[in-house]
Parts: C-alpha cells; sequence; structure tokens
C-alpha cells in the first residue's frame, strides 16, 4: 500500500495480509540526533496464505541497524532490506514467529513532521497516514491491528514526561540521568494511531466519572506558564464525554485520557487512542487572545478528536478508500455536538458556509473525487473538505431517511457488530439497512460518485384544483474519471408557507415519495402533486441543506423576502436571504466589468434591514444574515470567466447600498448589543459580539471615515472585539494612520504570542487590492515570521492565497508566481503543507483568460521543479489535466 514512489494505488486491489500480528512491544532510547527504536514484533502466517509469501514491511528514510528472527540474528541471505522496505523470506508455515528490528532515526532533522520529530525541544509523533513507517519498518496499514507494549528510555532533566498510548505501566530510574516509562494499550489499534510524546510541558488535570462509574483522569499538557488557557479545553473534553454518553451510548474505555498540545503541528489535532496530539492553537485560549470562533473550533475539535475514541479507532477503517468512514461520520457528530452546545441553526449555516466554500469548489475543479474514493496516488491528499465535510452530510442524509430513532439503532449496530473491527462503508451502511428494514442501494452512490447534484426546480398552481405541483430533475455534472452519472436518492426537506406565514398542510401528495416533511428525489425527473391547497404557497426547499446540492429555482424577489421574514426554518431564512442577494451581486459584477453603473435592490437591502433589527430573533443569527455572500461565493455562482476585481467592486456597490439604507439601524445594533461585565464565550455573548461586530462593518462603509473603527479598537476589552475592529481598519481604510498605530499596538501588545501574531499576520494578509502582494512579502522580512512553523506559513501565505481574491489573483500573475516559488521552497522541508497551500489554485480555470493563462503557467512551472514530493506533484499533476 505504498504511495510515496509515485505508484497508483487501487480499491479494487486490496486483499488481506499474509500475516496476522499479533503483537508490538517498542523500545524508544530518544536522542535528538540518534534515537534508537527497537520494534518486537509477534507474527503468525494467516489462514489460507501462500505458506511461501515473504513478509514486506514497510519503510520510509529508515537507517536499520540490527534484525533478529526469535531473538538470533537472522542471514543476511533471508532478507532485503532498503530505506523503504523490508522483505524477509523463509517464515514459519503455521507457528507464531518474533521478528525484531532495530531503527536508528533523528527526530531533530525530521522536518516533515511525520513519524518522530523534535519540536521546541519536545518529542513528538504523527503518523497518520503513514508517518509509522518512518520510525521502524511495519506493516503500515489501518487494517493491521494489535497490541502495544512502549517503553520509553530519556533523559530526566530534559524529557521529565514520557508518555504513550493506553494505561501507565510505571517507571524508574535508568542509569546515570535518565529514566524510562511503560505504557501498553489494550485495545487492538492499528500503527496510525500510535503516539509518544516526551518532553517538559505543565499539565492541567481533570477527573470524569463515567455513566458506568469509573473514574478516568484527564490531563492537558501545554508549555509552562500557558496551563490556565487550556480551561476551556478541559471544559469542552468533559462536556464532550457526557455528551457521548447521553447521545450515543459510548462510554470512555481507558484509565486515562490525554491531551498534548504542540505548535509545530502539520494537521489541527490527531486522535491517538488515549493520547490526542493537537496543533496548540486548538487549545490555547483566554479573553484576551482568543476570539469566540476560537473558543467554538476548541469545543469542536477537541469534541472531535475525542469522538474519534469510537468512531475512528474502536471501529477502524480497513484501508485508506474507507477514510470518511471515521472522519465523515465523527465531523457529523461533532457538528451534532456542536449544535446542541450553542444554537443549532447558527451551527447549520457556518457549516454549510464553509461546505459551499471548500467543498463545493473542489467537487467542481480538477480535484474532485468521490467522497470514498477508488484510488490514489498520495493519500495525504485525500485528507479533503469532500472526505470530511461532504462524507458528514451524506451521514446527515442517513439520519434524515432513516429517522432519529432509526440513525441510533443503526448506530447501536455499527458499534455492536464492529467494536475491534477495521470496517469499510459498505459494513456501515448495511448496519442501517439492517436496523430499519430499507434499501440504502441507490443512496450508497453517494458515496461513489463525485460531482455536486444540480436539482432544477419549477413549480404551478392550480387554484380550481387546491392543487400544487412541483417538478423536479436532477443532473449530476462530470468529473475527472467519471463522465456519467446515475441518478441519486436526494432528500429534500420542505415547507409549503402561506400568505400569512403559516405552513400549508397538504392533505396528500402524488408523484412522489414524501415521508412527514422529506421529499425522496430518486429519480431523474419527478413531479409532486400537493392537493389540498387552498391558495399558493411559498415553497422552502431543502431546509437546513438536508441534502448537499446545488438548487436552481427560480423564484421571485417576493417570495424570497416572504421565506426570509416567514419560515420556521431558521436556516431557510438565512438560505432565502442568499438567494435573493447572489443574482443582485452577479449582476453588479457583470456591470462593473462592462462599465455600467450597479443599481442594487432595494428589497434585498429592506430585507436584510428588518431581520437585523429584529430583536425577536437571535443575535447570532442575524449577524449571519448580514454577512453578504462573499467574493468567492459570487465568483462560484458566476461559474466561469471570473474577473476578481469586477466582483469585489460589484459586491462593494451593493454592500454600501445597504450600509447606506439605513445606517440608524446599524448604529443602534452597535451601541444596543454591547456585551457587559466580564468576558464569557457562551453563545449567546458571542451572538451580541457578533451582532455588535457586524454592525461596526456596516457603519466603516456609511461612516467613510476610521474613527468609529479606531475608537472600538481602543476600547475594546476582548480579542473578539479587537481584531473585529483591526480587520476593518486594516481592510477599509489601510492607508489611514489610525490602521498603521492599530497595528503596531496590536503587534506590540502580543508580540510575544504566537498564536495571536498569526492573527495579526492574516488580518493583513487579506487586506484586498493590488498592494497584497507587497505587504505579504514584507512582512515574511518580519523577525516574527518563522517558515519553519506551519501555522505561521498558513497565517500569511496560505490565507493569502486562499482568502484574498483580488491580491491573490492580480492579473499580472504576480500572485501565481509568488506562490510557485513558496511551494517549491516549502516542499523539500514539509511536503504536506505545500501540498495543502497549493490547492489554494483548485478553481483556476474559472478564471478570465488573462489570469487563467497566468495560473496555468505558475502550475506548469511547480511541475517542472526538480525532486517534487508526492503530495505536490500528485496535486499539481491533477490540476493541470483536470
Amino acid at each position: 500500500m505504498r504511495t510515496e514512489n509515485g505508484q497508483i494505488i487501487h480499491l479494487a486491489d486490496y486483499r488481506q495480509t499474509d500475516f496476522v500480528l499479533e503483537r508490538v512491544d517498542l523500545t524508544f532510547e530518544l536522542d535528538p540526533t540518534e534515537t534508537k527504536v527497537e520494534a518486537r514484533l509477534i507474527f503468525h502466517r494467516r489462514e489460507g496464505a501462500d505458506p511461501s509469501a515473504p513478509l514486506v514491511l514497510d519503510g520510509d528514510e529508515l537507517v536499520m541497524t540490527g534484525l533478529l528472527f526469535d531473538q538470533v540474528e537472522m542471514d543476511a541471505a533471508r532478507y532485503d532490506a532498503t530505506p523503504d522496505s523490508l522483505t524477509i523470506r523463509d517464515l514459519p508455515a503455521s507457528e507464531p514467529f518474533e521478528i525484531t528490528i532495530t531503527t536508528m532515526i533523528n527526530p531533530e532533522a525530521n522536518t516533515q513532521l511525520m513519524g518522530l520529530y523534535r519540536t521546541n525541544g519536545v518529542y513528538c509523533t504523527q503518523c497518520e497516514s503513514e508517518g509509522f513507517r518512518r520510525i521502524t519498518y511495519f506493516p503500515d496499514r489501518p487494517d493491521v491491528l494489535s497490541v502495544y507494549t512502549v517503553n520509553i528510555i530519556a533523559d530526566k532533566a530534559s524529557c521529565p514526561l514520557l508518555l504513550s498510548n493506553g494505561n501507565f505501566l510505571g517507571g524508574a530510574g535508568y542509569g546515570e540521568g535518565k529514566h524510562f516509562a511503560a505504557w501498553f494499550d489494550p485495545h487492538p489499534k492499528p500503527s496510525y494511531l500510535f503516539a509518544l510524546v516526551a518532553g517538559d510541558l505543565g499539565v492541567v488535570e481533570d477527573t470524569f466519572t463515567t455513566m458506568s462509574g469509573r473514574e478516568v483522569t484527564l490531563k492537558i499538557y501545554v508549555e509552562h506558564g500557558k496551563e490556565p488557557r487550556a480551561a476551556y479545553a478541559m471544559d469542552a473534553l468533559k462536556r464532550s464525554m457526557k455528551w457521548d454518553e447521553e447521545v450515543f451510548g459510548r462510554e470512555y474505555d481507558l484509565d486515562i485520557f490525554m491531551v498534548v498540545a504542540v505548535s509545530d503541528f502539520n494537521m489541527g489535532a490527531m486522535e491517538n487512542k488515549g493520547l490526542n496530539v493537537f496543533n496548540d492553537k486548538y487549545v490555547l485560549a483566554d479573553p484576551e487572545t482568543a476570539t469566540d470562533q476560537d473558543y467554538a473550533n476548541i469545543e469542536a475539535i477537541i469534541a472531535h478528536e475525542y469522538f474519534h475514541n469510537w468512531t475512528g479507532n474502536r471501529v477502524t477503517c480497513r484501508d485508506w478508500f474507507q477514510l470518511c468512514l471515521k472522519e465523515g461520520l465523527t465531523v457529523y457528530r461533532d457538528h451534532e455536538f456542536s449544535a446542541d452546545q450553542r444554537s443549532r441553526p447558527v451551527k447549520r449555516i457556518a457549516e454549510v458556509r464553509h461546505l459551499k466554500s471548500e467543498q463545493f469548489p473542489e467537487d467542481a475543479g480538477p480535484l474532485a473525487h468521490p467522497v470514498r474514493p477508488t484510488k490514489y496516488r498520495e493519500i495525504n491528499n485525500f485528507y479533503t473538505t469532500t472526505v470530511y465535510e461532504k462524507g458528514s452530510e451524506v451521514t446527515r442524509m442517513i439520519a434524515t431517511i432513516v429517522g432519529t430513532d432509526g440513525f441510533k439503532k443503526g448506530m447501536d449496530l455499527y458499534f455492536e457488530r464492529h467494536d475491534g473491527d477495521a470496517a469499510t462503508i459498505e459494513d456501515f451502511v448495511k448496519c442501517f439497512e439492517d436496523a430499519n428494514g430499507v434499501d440504502l442501494t441507490q443512496f450508497s452512490l453517494w458515496y461513489h460518485q463525485a460531482g455536486t447534484p444540480l436539482v432544477s426546480v419549477s413549480s404551478s398552481y392550480d387554484q380550481a384544483k387546491g392543487e400544487f405541483t412541483l417538478s423536479l430533475e436532477q443532473m449530476i455534472p462530470p468529473t475527472p474519471g467519471q463522465a456519467t452519472k446515475e441518478p441519486m436518492h436526494i432528500p429534500l426537506r420542505f415547507g409549503l408557507i402561506s400568505a400569512d406565514g403559516s405552513e400549508a398542510r397538504p392533505s396528500a401528495v402524488t408523484g412522489a415519495e414524501v415521508t412527514g416533511d422529506v421529499l425522496h428525489l430518486k429519480e431523474r425527473r419527478q413531479t409532486a402533486t400537493f392537493s389540498g391547497i387552498a391558495s399558493r404557497p411559498v415553497v422552502s426547499l431543502n431546509r437546513s441543506f438536508s441534502a448537499p446540492i446545488n438548487l436552481h429555482f427560480e423564484q421571485a424577489p417576493a417570495d424570497l423576502a416572504h421565506i426570509a421574514r416567514h419560515d420556521g426554518d431558521l436556516f431557510s431564512r438565512w438560505q432565502a436571504l442568499t438567494d435573493l442577494a447572489l443574482p443582485d451581486l452577479v449582476e453588479a459584477a457583470r456591470r462593473v466589468r462592462a462599465g455600467e453603473a450597479v443599481e442594487p435592490n432595494a428589497v434585498l437591502a429592506d430585507t436584510l434591514i428588518a431581520i437585523a433589527g429584529d430583536e425577536g430573533l437571535e443575535p447570532a443569527f442575524r449577524a449571519q444574515a448580514l454577512a453578504l455572500p462573499s467574493e468567492s461565493d459570487i465568483a462560484r455562482e458566476l461559474g466561469s470567466n471570473n474577473d476578481p476585481d469586477a466582483i469585489r467592486a460589484g459586491r462593494e456597490a451593493v454592500l454600501a447600498f445597504v450600509a447606506n439604507r439605513d445606517p440608524a439601524v446599524f448604529a443602534r445594533l452597535f451601541e444596543s448589543h454591547r456585551t457587559a461585565g466580564a468576558f464569557t464565550p457562551d453563545a449567546a455573548s458571542a451572538g451580541q459580539r457578533a451582532l455588535r461586530n457586524a454592525a461596526l462593518a456596516y457603519l466603516a462603509v456609511s461612516d467613510g471615515t476610521p474613527a468609529r473603527a479606531a475608537a472600538a479598537f481602543a476600547s475594546a476589552d476582548n480579542m473578539t472585539d479587537l481584531s473585529a475592529a483591526l480587520t476593518v481598519l486594516a481592510h477599509r481604510f489601510p492607508d489611514a494612520p489610525e490602521t498603521a498605530a492599530a497595528l503596531e499596538t496590536f503587534r506590540a501588545r502580543f508580540a510575544d504570542n504566537a498564536l495571536v501574531i498569526d492573527k495579526w499576520f492574516s488580518i493583513q494578509s487579506t487586506i484586498p487590492g493590488e498592494g497584497a502582494l507587497e505587504r505579504v512579502k514584507a512582512l515574511m522580512t518580519s523577525p516574527h515570521f518563522n517558515k519553519a512553523n506551519p501555522n505561521r506559513v498558513r497565517a500569511l501565505v496560505g490565507t493569502f492565497a486562499f482568502s484574498n481574491p483580488t491580491g491573490f489573483n492580480r492579473a499580472d500573475g504576480a500572485g501565481y508566481r509568488f506562490l510557485a516559488e513558496q511551494i517549491l521552497e516549502i516542499d523539500p522541508k514539509n511536503p504536506q503543507l505545500a501540498a495543502r497551500i497549493l490547492t489554494s489554485m483548485r478553481s483556476w480555470r474559472a478564471l478570465e483568460e488573462v489570469r487563467s493563462d497566468h495560473a496555468r503557467n505558475a502550475l506548469r512551472a511547480i511541475a517542472s521543479g526538480e525532486k517534487l514530493s508526492s503530495d505536490v506533484s500528485d496535486i499539481v499533476e491533477r490540476m493541470l489535466k483536470g
């Protein structure tokens, strides 16, 4: 299953290993540059396997210094060893045998941050997906499960803390100046879930009593002095554990659960069994340094990694093609947790915003792939929004189809049937079929077909018959490797809204399957007729985004405004506002490009202002409602021949029209939604701040001066308000003296806080316009910029490429050339980071001709680079080919 050599791996080629791994005993003698790893592996040949098959183990840049068979040095004629593989021949046909492998690795030089590496004096591992093979030769695939005993030997002064998976067995001194610790994980796991951390860290401790009465020790390890900033993460962890018991019936299964926060980490976090390793940005928070969004992210990601204990660890993936089985399912679980902890409709809006801005472009471009792909060249490149977010949406649709009780029955059966297994998508779906007596064969196409379905809808009303008819047609666009698609099972929640705002209840529905408030679109074309409708209703379709589709339904502005004001589903009210705004924004972009005057729609402005001022609605929802579709949303709606400058100018014209329609409303919101007292990160207070800062953004447009935003910056007593005011200043008034002063004040105040300085970089890297590139280049010379830290590179270079449409997509192509230079520089040191930033160019073909030509040339420059990693070469080749 190796991928580093550029080999294409196919799902159809899957087969079990010839050998079963019974036990793993690992001993680490830690040293910054010469760490010795001894792996004692007990195998037996699988029943029915070829008795002459050799044992083939994966490696990656390994140096082997010893190889024993049953504790006797192995004859060199029986094996072949390279840095990337170890093949052993002439092994027993049936009885167990022991292989002992000794390797030497250099954690200090491991800039890839995969396998065992050392950062800021702390040894740390990251083994998903194929990092364990950088530690020792191993059958490094997710369907090889075994129990692990781990012994760690290290210098006591520099590494007083020695951690691994499972339960602590004990420790003691070990010669002069050293000590050791032993850990045992009784739950069989794949190698990607192995973890080791050693160093000198502070700790926050607590306990949790499970539903069966067991007391579990909880520990969060952070750099010394940062312990108070881990309090919210600990609270989120305890709430996650309780929620998983109450909602899914899942109890924690070890004596201890540990989280370690490190600053150099390629991912957000990793769910290693009992020892989660986190990027510290998703652990550390206090009111002075963390925004409300930071708190929400910490809550969600702590929950996500904890929920993996059952959906990913206890039940893992048979192979990496099944990645969505753990990630998509667990994203769904963390979304549900956050919805229960906060505002369900506001959380759903945020989820869909993210899905549409990140996954929909992926589905529409050269990097499109099914939720369960059938082939890959580099598995690291499939940790995508399609696997995670669209995978979550597919799980959500199953819950919609079988209902709340049916979903719980299916999940209970899944845990019962597959605990301790390496499972597949088919195993997962079968549990819901068996638990509910349903056939999900057609629905399973969601796992196998790439692309975002387009559902076109038209409607008619027959007053004489009292019948309302919906005509629906679905189309799934061609994607790389899939030219034609089969009709999907698309569950569409719906409502029929009467003129007075109440729900119209049909007496009967014909022509389509309807269960409750869900219409099941299964054919290419279907018609649903609703009888007993006294007057023409307004249709609210795909409520709560029940299916991840593009919906083409030409509803009159008055109908959309009616939904926005009256729909009982708050998500649909927000969606109606978006549908009301997008045509205006698209037309504005067209007019700017044609040199015509923009003529904004008063219906949109008046509806937005009415909802913003409605005190009966929660502030967090009103803040979301005020956020016009982004420049990326408009580009996606246009589809092709995009001019980012025209898109921005058109959006600015519409924004200015709304801001100046009734500035008094925004002034009232800004003044009346101040939070009183000490900062608290609860959802209600966060909503107040979100609405106030949304109003500030509009007021900056209507004021035309930086004065109000500068005053808001000066008076802010929390990071949410401080960074929001700084963003308004920097983006609206980049050349104002007030902006320069605020940026310097912010920098000086937080110069020693890496996570806050990341915000300082990001705010400046997203200042729109042609000058953005020069600003980014200047910031790269700042003493605060550290190219070796993934968070810092993402904050400046990544944010510029992903989130600054006009600055990055300069008409002269300078932004693309800059990114190509950065990718080629980053790739030799950290291929995963380089590949993920490179995906910012996934939609290059949708640009107008001049820009797309520049983008193509930049991609070709990357493709012609010497010794590209498989991560980057895979991405760039698919982009150029697609």
